[in-house]
């Protein structure tokens, strides 16, 4: 990462950081990467060493990150609410040094821990002599995965330098997206801003305070800044780019943005912690089609699956065999539509719910019913039954207080309208509260 750390060297005076108000140049990101180094040295810990990073992104929780990897260590980002337990993660992972950051993010105590793992592929890793970092799934669908990548990999697309922009990193720093974000900012010297927090007041407010260009949101984080309206008391003028992704974007959804935005480029984002991040063009603001690919990767479509061939994927899964073919191929679990090279993601195999032998989508079912008056969001999921396999359950968060027999009528007269009947919600429960997780990602359960 020598390349990176010149690359911060050639524009000193230029803001890297604006956290908690306070702003970090470029020249102070130096200083403070061999400052960390120095500590890292000091301390004993060795190339291949594991070491888990406790924080939350801050200009010296990236810092140390950078001086790790200089280390050619093995490092596990964890934050305080990550969606793994971090005795889950450290049973994989192991963890020979660990380095917790204070809730300001400033001050880092190291610790030695001594918990080494015997993983085979750890162990194969480490002859490379090389930075390592492991990432884990969320465990939606069974067990959290450990993903190992190769730093120097991950990191080698981010080389030729991109315009700079104001950018907001909204998905966590344990999570790839949100590593992939820093490194784009930082690799291109532009600014990054941090939030204490990742709510729309919280969001919206930072990017009217520094005039941030480009914010990378879930769909569900963008379903709720609509709802709330909360974007509407705030000045988002400077602000030219909305990326999406991690998950299906309802079309209802992505019309109030382009009304809401309508000078905003909206821009559908595609990857996976397996394979990385990949470009990506949508065909329109309005559109839900989109092309990926670019330099080091390839698509193909098998039985209506995305599968991804990549430069920058994985080393492997810690704890679980490869999903990747002899060929290296990796399946995405993503039913999709293609039309030339557009594709259009149509969601999850693991979210689709089976009705009698019938297919359904929760998204497509998610965004008819968040057209309707009065309903804030809402996440659908499949419920066992003992006659059809599963039947449609729709979990509802109101903007206003109403009846429940009313909803529950509208909801239904509303899917009638445009569905087939097996799509229509069997169940509909009406809850307070969050329907997304951690990461500003629907949870359907």
């Amino acid at each position: 990462m020598e390349w990176l750390i010149e690359r911060f060297r050639t524009a000193p005076e230029r803001i890297a950081f604006i956290h908690a108000g306070r702003e970090v140049r470029y020249c102070d990101m130096v200083a403070s990467i061999d400052d960390f180094y120095k500590r890292v040295l000091d301390a004993g810990i060795q190339r291949g060493d594991t070491v888990v990073v406790l924080g939350d992104y801050s200009p010296e929780v990236f810092c140390m990150i950078i001086a790790l990897v200089r280390n050619s260590s093995i490092v596990i980002p964890l934050t305080r609410t990550s969606v793994v337990e971090e005795s889950v993660a450290l049973e994989v992972s192991g963890c020979e040094w660990y380095v917790e950051f204070d809730l300001a993010g400033r001050h880092a105590t190291i610790t030695h821990r001594g918990l080494k793992s015997d993983n085979s592929l750890l162990n194969e890793f480490r002859q490379r002599v090389t930075p390592g970092m492991v990432l884990f799934s969320s465990g939606s669908t069974g067990k959290p995965k450990g993903i190992l990548h190769d730093f120097n990999q991950l990191a080698e697309k981010f080389r030729k330098q991109r315009t700079p922009v104001v950018a907001i990193p909204f998905l966590m720093i344990d999570h790839f997206g949100g590593i992939n974000t820093i490194l784009v900012i930082t690799s291109s010297l532009g600014t990054v801003v941090t939030v204490a927090d990742r709510s729309v007041v919280s969001i919206c407010a930072a990017i009217e305070n520094y005039k941030v260009e480009l914010l990378p949101a879930t769909p569900s984080f963008l379903t709720l800044m609509l709802a709330s309206n909360l974007h509407n008391q705030f000045d988002l003028t400077s602000i030219n780019r909305i990326t999406y992704g991690t998950e299906v974007m309802p079309q209802s959804t992505l019309n109030r943005m382009s009304k809401e935005f309508p000078n905003v480029i909206l821009q559908q984002t595609y990857g996976l912690s397996e394979v990385g991040v990949m470009r990506s063009q949508s065909r329109d603001n309005g559109s839900l089609w989109m092309r990926i690919g670019g330099e080091g990767f390839q698509t193909k479509i098998v039985n209506n699956i995305l599968w991804i061939k990549s430069q920058y994927a994985m080393v492997g899964y810690l704890n679980s065999p490869s999903e990747f073919d002899a060929d290296g191929w990796f399946n995405t679990q993503d039913q999709v539509e293609a039309d030339g090279d557009y594709f259009r993601i149509l969601g999850r195999v693991t979210d689709l719910i089976n009705v009698g032998g019938q297919k359904v989508y929760p998204a497509e079912v998610e965004n008819i019913i968040l057209e309707i008056e009065n309903i804030q969001d809402v996440a659908v999921f499949g419920e066992r039954h003992a006659l059809l396999g599963q039947i449609v359950v729709a979990k509802v968060v109101l903007e206003s207080p109403e009846v429940v027999d009313s909803v529950k009528k509208r909801i239904r007269i509303a899917c009638l309208g445009k569905l087939a009947s097996f799509k229509v919600p069997t169940k509909i429960i009406l809850v307070e509260g969050a329907l997304h997780s951690a990461r500003q990602k629907k949870i359907r359960r």
